[in-house]
């Protein structure tokens, strides 16, 4: 099936200032060519920051806050429309999506309120807080959702009701929906307010509500009532219509699109604080931040900032918000946080007109985008991401992308390939004859600055990784000829595998004076190389489920790779001697608990294998003993702690704990291009287009 890859304008969408973005495609994407049909140079790309897209996607939030060094303005999408509200520079603002909520209580204290918000905020229903006027008095109202349908909202309710809040006599958390009535238009928003006040001044909800008239003007309507249900509705009606019989109601279609005006009170939950709220209402309403040269925060996406329009819409009853960027200033963003600015030029040239390749064969992959801004696509950090010298990188490539038999590759790359790139078959099992496994030995430019670890054990027979700047050789060896280091500094830490990590304590301390014995010396794992592990049976078969056609044994008692594709990568594993069954190679990543990438070994921890003269093998556990010709003669010696020697004066200690360790090389699946890889071409001096068709076969770089 082939994909329109064409990315929508949005022709009142503002001249951005430039940005940037990165790309990584996530485990279980396919690579399916697009067809002819491109953007034009100037086009925009929407990229899903926020959004329920079902299985293809699915990143939500109850609400969004926005500001911006610069103002800029809400707006209606729609051709023409004038701005419905200026928002200062540096005021922040929020918006959420009109839909089904629990009223948990009303409070005439703030304090009252932020103390059950807080109690509420460790929950799966997430508090909002609004300040109104009802009855001549400032009352403050606690909400949690927004909920996805009347259903959920219901169980949310049920769930609040449990938490054990202290509700204000006579009031009960009660479910709230999109149901409202409107007490007809208003010229201004002055006169807008003037039937508010009289509404609320009366005991009644209702709000201020900003919409586009059919010839794009702004337009003010008041709308009174949140009601779950018609019931509900035409009982808050008969209510009102009895108070205020001077008002002509009628209700407000679901569809009908509208920015309720709300103030919020939530934004410290220590300290009061209010903002403008504007909620999207209507199932077909669009409204949007629109862009100004400074770009506009999002604090929910980690305070990032971002060129273009912000849309937003609500999208199977969550809040979607759709970035809408000229694209190639989407590639600032993209191309700054896949790789280095400190790289060389030709590199991020490299990675420009792949990434440019790849957001053009996306077509309108996500429904309402074209790409999502994690690793599903490319990763996409917006401002804080950009750089002259990758802004420049892009300039200098601008409109550039790869093609292969008239349409645009979807020039897909990882992080690291481990010095050979994936072949098709070990990946997805599809790719074209564009992706071929090629050297990359350049890869190794990911450890330049990697210290190196001393696998060692020590007196007391624990064994373990000491970082090579904390430890020297003392110039002796053991008889079998393995060296002996000893600490160069106080409480040197033994760590279990040969890097740092915070969360993982020591297995042992070395010092000056103690010596330990050297099995080996590897790598700090990284990108290029890495060690994981050990990973129990349990451990294991928990990071199975569910990732494997075929059942699973009740304990892994043997794990070997039994079949590797044209790179080494694995394609084919058994367990007790049966194979796991997977979709495609690349899902044993994820299926022995999150691996770097396929190119990997496994070395069972608690046992070692043993060659007979007559070829013959077994396998001694940590459990059993062994007998042993040596020079004195047969000697028995324990599974335990036995040191099995391999090649080049290396060797490895069994452990008393069973499980499996893996050992591998590359971050990522390997496909396509690889970003170290070309980081070191480029430091060999290679041009970017030499580069790329290194990495890509049977290609062409054209100017679009």
């Amino acid at each position: 099936m082939e994909m329109n890859h064409t990315i929508w304008k949005w022709r009142s969408a503002s001249v951005l200032s430039r940005g940037l973005l990165a790309a990584a495609l996530a485990v279980g994407s396919f690579l399916i060519p697009a067809n002819e049909s491109h953007a034009d140079a100037d086009g925009t790309i929407r990229v899903a920051l926020y959004a329920d897209i079902g299985s293809k996607y699915k990143s939500t939030v109850p609400l969004v806050t926005l500001q911006s060094e610069q103002s800029f303005n809400l707006v209606s999408i729609q051709t023409g429309s004038a701005p419905l509200q200026a928002v200062p520079a540096q005021t922040k603002i929020r918006v959420s999506l009109d839909g089904y909520r629990v009223k948990v209580l009303e409070s005439s204290t703030w304090q009252a309120a932020a103390d059950a918000a807080k109690k509420l905020q460790s929950t799966t229903d997430k508090p909002q807080l609004f300040v109104a006027t009802k009855n001549g008095a400032t009352v403050y109202q606690l909400y949690t959702g927004v909920y996805a349908s009347e259903n959920a909202a219901k169980e949310g309710l049920a769930r609040v009701v449990k938490v054990g809040l202290t509700i204000p006599a006579g009031q009960a958390p009660m479910l709230t929906g999109n149901k409202h009535l409107s007490t007809g238009g208003y010229s201004t928003q002055q006169e807008a307010t003037v039937a508010l006040n009289q509404i609320t001044a009366a005991g009644f909800d209702a709000w201020v509500v900003l919409l586009s008239a059919a010839d794009g003007s702004a337009r003010y309507e008041v709308w009174a009532g949140e009601a779950a249900n018609e019931s509900d509705l035409a009982t808050f009606q008969a209510g009102l219509a009895a108070a205020l019989p001077q008002f002509v109601l009628s209700a407000v279609a679901v569809t009908a699109p509208g920015l309720i005006v709300r103030m919020d009170a939530g934004l410290d939950w220590n300290s009061e604080s209010q903002a403008s709220h504007y909620i999207v209402s209507g199932s077909n309403a669009k409204f949007a931040a629109s862009a100004n040269d400074a770009g506009i925060q999002m604090v929910e996406r980690s305070k990032r900032t971002y060129r273009g329009n912000l849309e937003l819409s609500g999208l199977n009853g969550s809040l979607a918000v759709i970035n809408v960027v000229p694209l190639e200033q989407y590639l600032y963003a993209v191309v700054g946080g896949e790789v280095s600015s400190g790289w060389p030029e030709e590199a991020l040239k490299a990675q420009a007109v792949a990434a440019r390749s790849y957001a053009l064969s996306q077509g309108n992959k996500f429904d309402v985008a074209n790409v999502v801004d994690t690793t599903l696509s490319q990763v996409y950090n917006g401002i804080g991401a950009e750089a002259p010298v990758i802004t420049r990188a892009v300039d200098a490539t601008a409109g550039e992308v790869l093609m292969s038999g008239g349409k645009i590759v979807e020039a897909v790359f990882s992080s690291n390939s481990g010095g050979v790139t994936a072949d098709p078959t070990e990946v997805w099992n599809n790719g074209g004859d564009v992706f071929v496994s090629v050297a990359s030995p350049e890869d190794i430019a990911a450890a330049a600055t990697s210290k190196k670890w001393f696998n060692v054990i020590l007196a007391n027979g624990v064994s373990g990784y000491a970082r090579e700047d904390n430890v020297k050789l003392t110039g002796n060896q053991t008889s079998a000829g393995l060296d002996i280091v000893t600490a160069t500094t106080k409480d040197v830490n033994i760590r279990s595998l040969p890097v740092i990590e915070s969360t993982v304590s020591p297995v042992g301390k070395l010092n000056p004076g103690e010596n330990a014995v050297v099995l080996d010396k590897v790598i700090e794992s990284g990108s290029y190389s890495w060690i994981k592990g050990p990973y129990t049976s349990a451990v294991l078969l928990k990071s199975l489920q569910g990732k494997t056609s075929g059942s699973l044994p009740s304990s892994i008692l043997s794990l070997q790779v039994t079949g590797r594709g044209p790179s080494g990568r694995a394609i084919q594993v058994k367990a007790n001697g049966e194979i796991l069954q997977v979709k495609y190679p690349d899902l044993f990543r994820s299926s022995f608990n999150g691996l770097p990438s396929t190119l990997f070994d496994i070395v069972p921890s608690g046992s070692y294998t043993v060659l007979g003269a007559d070829g013959s093998t077994a396998t001694i556990s940590n459990s059993q003993s062994a007998g042993v010709l040596s020079a004195s003669g047969m000697v028995t010696v324990a599974g335990t702690g036995t040191v099995v020697m391999g090649k080049a004066n290396t060797a490895r200690v069994i452990s008393s704990n069973s499980g499996f360790l893996f050992i591998g090389q590359g971050n990522g699946h390997g496909l396509g291009m690889s970003q170290w890889g070309v980081k070191g071409m480029a430091d060999n001096g290679n041009d970017y287009k030499q580069i790329l068709q290194h990495y890509y076969h049977n290609v062409t770089i054209v100017k679009e």
